[in-house]
């Protein structure tokens, strides 16, 4: 049986060292994006999927960033495919209701802003969810989404509105 070369092993710690270190926060950022537990496990697998087939190619300094952008399109593209199902679903409204484990992955007091958060567009809700769960900075939210800087402010801004209000609203 052949040895691996010192440079498969290095690829190999250092792939490894990144899904320890990054697989949770993708897993919490796609539960949040796609309402789906699993369906969000099958998005971060196939981010690092992804990045390893394209290791030679990206700068590992970058690689997080790379998973996190790949997490964020596929659940872009996971919408835009709902959506087209939705038009041309003839019975039943598909789903529409959470999916029953998200009640275990979030403690009581997170599940009204999440209901809030659901309810916002996309790119309100994307932006948040980067911002206050992965806690990333208006320029590598912007980086990630592929938009300016203003539009994560004024993104952030509008969303942080319809919150209050949706969250002020429910309590009073």
């Amino acid at each position: 049986m052949d040895q691996p070369s010192v440079a498969e092993v290095e690829w190999d710690d250092a792939l490894v060292g990144l899904y320890r270190s990054q697989r949770l926060p993708l897993l919490r950022l796609a539960v949040l994006l796609t309402d789906d537990s699993a369906v969000a496990e099958d998005v971060v697998q196939d981010a690092f999927v992804a990045l390893q087939r394209r290791w030679h190619a990206v700068d590992p300094a970058a690689a997080a960033g790379y998973l996190r952008t790949s997490v964020i399109n596929a659940a872009r593209s996971l919408h835009r495919r709902r959506s087209v199902a939705r038009r041309y679903a003839w019975l039943g409204d598909l789903g529409q209701a959470p999916p029953v484990d998200l009640a275990v992955l979030l403690a009581d007091e997170h599940r009204e802003v999440v209901r809030a958060l659901r309810r916002l567009p996309r790119r309100q809700r994307e932006v948040l969810v980067l911002r206050y769960w992965s806690e990333l900075s208006e320029a590598e939210i912007a980086e990630a989404l592929g938009v300016a800087r203003g539009t994560v402010k004024s993104s952030a801004s509008r969303g942080l509105s319809a919150l209050a209000q949706q969250l002020g609203g429910a309590r009073g």
